[in-house]
């Protein structure tokens, strides 16, 4: 038992800011009107829509007036991580009685008309969500999908060696996968340079109808669990306020001061030897406390039934308005508020001041600390072509070598990470090892590789991790990338789609200010995974992206290494966007100087002159449009094909880098407009679609052009398995000598020469057929291919 480090007057001062926060959350879960009881409460006082959770949120107050008392103390830098972000009138409250809250809304002010108009926007019609929003001060955490509390946390402390980051978690959210990955991030925290993290896993027992498992695991089993994972927990167990308040006291003290010995020792030495074995907290205390025990005779305080909202007919059951009335005059209002509406004037100095409040640290809102990335100037990086096709490389190497130097230029900024599950070197990347290392605690032996204490990479097979991490350390300020294969970023497809939403409201909120981009790097994607099958062939999170707003979401197929350079750069100098670069790994043919690639990429969209052979001044019989590497390449060895099978046919060629493009500029910023989509596309002529992903896709997109109805879109048709990586076009109707057919089908004029060529392209995929099952690998001339116009480019700098 930890001594009582608390007087007595310092035990009640907390007590009653607790209650005051208390009290606010009940009011604004229930109020409209009469705030502080000065009157007897009425039914038109309470709202008509009870909605809000009220179980995790005396838990969440207790936190937070704690941790009040230990900023103060000890001038502490701290941010708050509300993993049960259901609790957001707490969260709210404490902003409120800490003054951030009233700083950032003037309207509601401190005093009982702000009292009022605090209860009444609760989740309710034009005021504010019910969770830990981005409307919430202080929050980088809405915490409404569970899972992802604690992984935020780590990823706010790294590169802050300052900032402590305080992590609620709930017992009910840390059943969920990520939740339970994330315990790992200690292995990844470096005292030297990085900040802390203090978990506090607040077991409150139950979830919304049910006990949750960590409650009611034995306890020497539960602290085996967490001492196994690399902490060194702490428990504060129990329900009597006052032994509650002197052992949380004595608790974060206790922790506190081991925080401070494990960073001092860190820094004083310069480097770390060894991982460190952080304190948490376990926090066992009733879910609903201080609430009603019971209503209509119903067991409610430390049950399930306290989840939400305990007394839930309060405006037209006489009962119920009473038990109501009883629960909020039991934390004596008078006691806490003055006659004006304001906390009295000694709790109020309970609370930190300026930007040690957590509601107005500004690491919570990372936008007024991001510093711009130093960036090289991608042009130095540009591969140098004879003509169309001349070369081939790998384009994720090339923008390896770019990356490399972004590490570098940010190195003393510390302000810059790449986060991946395993994959950096497989994705070509590993130019960045020449000057940086993979950050890991645990042991090294002498036999690994880029291994160290400190780096700017961060690898663990867990996709939540990596986005978790980037995702936190975006939201306090700073910058990244997060690089992994094609198929698999879809298991952090509910990730995403949590932080578009952040995105989407924070933009909307004059106060918060803009964050780096969320940047993506898909590769070893679905036409370079014939060799893994059918479980890594799915490029279905452009669908994913394409459906967030138009203000969010960019998609990006660069052809070849020198749009990919572009892409990248430009991606890294965005704001408060989500975008999607997908780039192959394998040797290509590289088709755009560097000059080129950017008025290409610049524009986003455009047509290959060099590339086609339609006559000035009139339109071409067809038009081959491509979005993606591979896509691309096909489509330029149809058109090859078909320039010699079928001279007579004019064909345009027009590449997309920048999918968003596709759609009006009446739903999409980089829309094109319909005059300049039909200069591309004409208003008649027939169009095939080589493109990357699904081709519904694609149709969603153009649904509203004019020529819609002459797209005809090639794409994943959700087939594959191990086979060579030319059948794996072949299985969808992506290769070339498809394409080729495809053309000759929609031009009905050609006549009997069309006939020949199309059965001689439906002969080479016969041959194409027994040439794999018989050598297993593809025909010399698919893998040997390259495009043979080159002396005729046209527009080449």
């Amino acid at each position: 038992m930890i001594a009582a480090p608390m007087s007595r007057d310092e035990l009640s001062l907390i007590h009653r800011y607790w209650s005051a926060a208390n009290y606010l959350s009940v009011g604004q879960i229930y109020l409209l009107d009469n705030p502080l009881l000065r009157e007897p409460l009425r039914p038109e006082h309470v709202k008509p829509r009870l909605l809000g959770h009220w179980g995790t949120t005396p838990g969440l107050n207790f936190i937070y007036a704690h941790l009040n008392r230990m900023i103060a103390a000890r001038d502490l830098d701290m941010i708050y991580v509300c993993g049960p972000g259901h609790g957001g009138p707490g969260m709210v409250a404490n902003t409120y009685l800490e003054g951030s809250y009233s700083e950032t809304y003037p309207d509601i002010s401190r005093d009982a008309e702000g009292l009022r108009k605090l209860f009444r926007q609760f989740s309710f019609p034009g005021g504010i969500p019910s969770h830990a929003a981005p409307e919430t001060p202080g929050s980088i955490h809405e915490g409404g999908e569970l899972g992802y509390a604690l992984v935020h946390a780590f990823g706010a402390a790294l590169d802050n060696p300052e900032l402590i980051v305080a992590c609620v978690i709930g017992d009910g959210e840390a059943e969920t996968g990520p939740l339970a990955a994330s315990w790992h991030s200690n292995k990844f925290l470096n005292p030297a340079h990085d900040g802390a993290v203090l978990p506090i896993l607040h077991l409150n027992g139950y979830k919304i109808a049910n006990p949750t498992m960590l409650a009611r695991m034995p306890p020497e089993e539960l602290r085996s669990l967490l001492i196994g994972y690399g902490y060194e927990p702490f428990l504060v167990e129990g329900s009597e306020p006052e032994l509650m308040h002197q052992l949380m006291a004595g608790t974060l003290d206790a922790v506190f001061d081991r925080i401070h010995a494990i960073q001092t020792e860190a820094r004083a030495a310069g480097r770390v030897d060894e991982r460190q074995r952080w304190p948490m907290i376990v926090l066992r205390s009733p879910k609903g406390w201080t609430g009603p025990k019971f209503v209509d005779g119903r067991k409610v305080e430390g049950f399930w039934r306290s989840h939400q909202v305990p007394i839930t007919d309060a405006r037209g059951n006489a009962a119920h308005l009473k038990l109501l009335e009883e629960w909020m005059r039991s934390y004596e209002p008078e006691t806490l508020f003055d006659e004006a509406g304001q906390l009295r004037s000694e709790l109020q100095a309970l609370a930190p001041s300026g930007t040690r409040r957590m509601g107005a640290n500004p690491h919570a809102n990372g936008g007024q600390l991001k510093r711009s990335l130093k960036l090289p100037d991608y042009r130095n990086y540009s591969l140098e072509l004879p003509c169309p096709g001349g070369l081939v490389a790998e384009a994720t190497r090339v923008m390896g070598a770019y990356l490399k130097d972004v590490a570098v230029l940010n190195a003393q900024a510390r302000n810059f990470r790449i986060m991946g599950p395993d994959e950096t070197a497989s994705n070509r990347l590993d130019a960045v090892f020449d000057v940086t290392e993979r950050v890991w605690m645990e042991p090294i032996e002498p036999y690994d590789v880029h291994l160290a204490r400190d780096g700017r990479v961060m690898e663990v097979l867990s996709e939540h991790l990596c986005q978790g991490w980037l995702e936190g350390y975006l939201l306090t300020g700073r910058h990244g990338l997060f690089s992994c294969y094609e198929a698999f970023i879809h298991i952090v497809d509910s990730m995403v789609n949590q932080h578009a939403k952040w995105l989407k409201v924070s933009r909307e909120i004059p106060w918060r200010r803009p964050i780096a981009s969320l940047n993506y790097l898909l590769t070893s994607h679905v036409w370079q995974q014939d060799h893994n099958g059918f479980s890594h062939q799915d490029p279905g999170f452009l669908d994913l992206i394409a459906n967030k707003k138009a203000d969010i979401g960019r998609i990006y197929l660069p052809p070849d290494a020198n749009t990919l350079l572009w892409v990248t750069d430009h991606c890294l100098r965005t704001y408060d966007r989500i975008n999607v670069i997908v780039a192959g790994k394998a040797p290509a043919p590289q088709w755009l100087t560097g000059e080129a690639a950017a008025i290409h990429c610049a524009a986003g969209i455009g047509i290959w002159e060099w590339a086609g052979n339609e006559r000035p001044g009139s339109e071409p019989d067809v038009v081959m449009a491509c979005a993606g590497d591979v896509p691309t390449i096909e489509t330029l060895a149809a058109v090859a094909l078909l320039r010699a099978e079928m001279p007579q046919i004019t064909i345009r060629v027009v590449n997309v880098v920048d999918l968003m493009t596709l759609q009006s500029h009446k739903h999409h910023p980089h829309g094109l407009s319909d005059r300049d989509f039909d200069t591309l596309f004409t208003q008649g002529r027939p169009v095939i679609f080589a493109f990357h992903g699904y081709p519904q896709l694609i149709h969603r997109l153009t649904y509203d052009r004019s020529n819609h109805a002459g797209m005809h879109v090639h794409g994943y048709q959700e087939e594959g398995t191990t086979t060579t990586p030319f059948d794996m076009l072949v299985l969808n109707e992506l290769d070339r000598f498809h394409l080729a057919i495809a053309v000759i089908d929609r031009l009905p004029e050609l006549g009997s020469d069309a006939s020949r060529a199309r059965q001689c392209f439906r002969d080479r995929l016969i041959a194409h057929g027994a040439y794999i099952r018989a050598y297993g690998e593809d025909m010399p001339e698919i893998r040997d291919w390259r495009w043979p116009h080159a002396p005729s480019a046209v527009g080449i700098p």
